[in-house]
């Protein structure tokens, strides 16, 4: 067995752990005439989750070895290590304020994370001039860190608002916190989507001009929605896109996230046909016995400590490697621009907070809204702009 299906094995064992240890999470919390039995669901749970995390660092280190390089120079790398930070970080939080209810929230993340990662190209190829430096270790590392304990605040945040926000009601913070849950509906569609042509073998070739006017070739292992600048298809039976996309976005990777929104809005609508009720006041009996000031707190704690490792992960050390690769400390990538503006508000949030006092609700809704922006650059930054990070991609 080389190391490389050993760092694979090694992560399944890990996806599959933090799967067990969510049910085991939701034993532990479940409301119980018995005291000690909750304890015991709940040390349960902590061992399994620790056991998975020992796995899912094994198959980092392995990969690692394997590659010869820090794995998170692709899509697939740094998705699967930011699954793992969540979970480092979730692992942390819950050892300070033995809070199970963080564990119903941070681990399906974590298992929506690195199901997204299984999605992407896993094999080994050899990294272009640019990522052959440590400073782009130190600059992914250190910003997947730093996001993945801003993570935790927005898990706090939302563990919050499920305890709080009345969903029976119309209202505006019931209705967009049911948009949270669609937009989690649509990252299962994501892997659904992929999954189902996959398993199908769907695979259909163009033509096409880039930004620069060379011709050059492509392949969609979705039903090609968008057609790149200027596509001609390989095959008469090719699915015939519905428009043609300017040369600044990707249509391949358009379509992949239009197919998500199909297949996450079927999802999301039949369970709310089946269930006849909104997913949020489904899932908010779980959080009945939650101390709402600790997770305020909680939620503060991550931003303080997540903010500024993400700063200099994302920006001082990013542009460290910018100078080093590209001979510029900054250059207006889509990258760039969001990496600043996920950090611009989070210096809202903490102004709000110590300024003007935002907290409870106004503080757990700021924190959701920052790990959204942080999973749209992970999304659709990534996989839809075309810059000079497209090589991750």
């Amino acid at each position: 067995m080389t190391m490389l299906q050993l760092s694979g094995y090694l992560l399944y064992a890990a996806f599959i752990g933090y799967l067990i240890a969510t049910l085991l999470f939701g034993g532990a919390i479940k409301k119980s005439p018995v005291k000690q039995q909750a304890n015991q669901w709940e040390k349960l749970a902590v061992s399994v989750t620790v056991l998975a995390f020992i796995a899912n660092i094994g198959y980092f280190i392995c990969r690692w070895i394997a590659v010869k390089h820090a794995p998170v120079s692709n899509m697939f790398e740094f998705t699967a290590a930011f699954g793992m930070f969540i979970v480092g970080a979730f692992l942390v939080i819950y050892f300070m304020y033995r809070v199970p209810a963080l564990g119903i929230v941070a681990l399906p993340i974590a298992i929506l994370v690195i199901g997204y990662a299984a999605m992407f190209d896993r094999e080994v190829s050899p990294l272009v001039p640019s990522l052959q430096s440590h400073w782009l270790t130190i600059h992914v590392i250190c910003a997947a860190i730093g996001e993945s304990i801003l993570a935790i605040s927005a898990v706090a945040g939302l563990v919050y608002l499920l305890k709080n926000v009345d969903t029976t009601k119309r209202s505006k913070s019931s209705f967009w916190l049911e948009s949270v849950m669609y937009s989690v509906m649509i990252v299962i569609g994501f892997v659904l989507a992929s999954v189902t042509f996959s398993v199908i073998g769907y695979e259909s070739s163009f033509d096409y001009v880039d930004k620069e006017g060379r011709d050059a070739e492509i392949t969609y292992t979705m039903p090609a929605i968008w057609g790149m600048n200027e596509y001609v298809p390989q095959q008469e039976d090719t699915f015939t896109p519905l428009a043609e996309t300017p040369p600044v976005i990707n249509a391949k990777k358009l379509t992949t996230v239009t197919w998500a929104i199909l297949f996450g809005t079927v999802l999301y609508g039949l369970i709310r046909v089946i269930a006849r009720r909104r997913i949020s006041t489904m899932l908010q009996p779980l959080f009945k016995r939650v101390n709402s000031d600790l997770m305020d707190e909680i939620g503060y704690r991550a931003v303080l400590i997540g903010y500024p490792i993400f700063v200099l992960g994302a920006l001082v050390f990013a542009m460290i490697w910018a100078h080093e690769a590209w001979g510029r400390y900054w250059g207006w990538d889509p990258k760039e621009v969001w990496a600043l503006i996920t950090a611009l508000f989070y210096t809202v949030f903490l102004h709000l907070r110590l300024s003007k006092g935002w907290e409870g609700e106004k503080s757990a809704w700021l924190a959701v809204i920052g790990f959204i922006i942080i999973m749209f650059n992970l999304v659709a930054v990534n996989l839809i702009i075309a810059g000079l990070h497209s090589y991750a991609s």
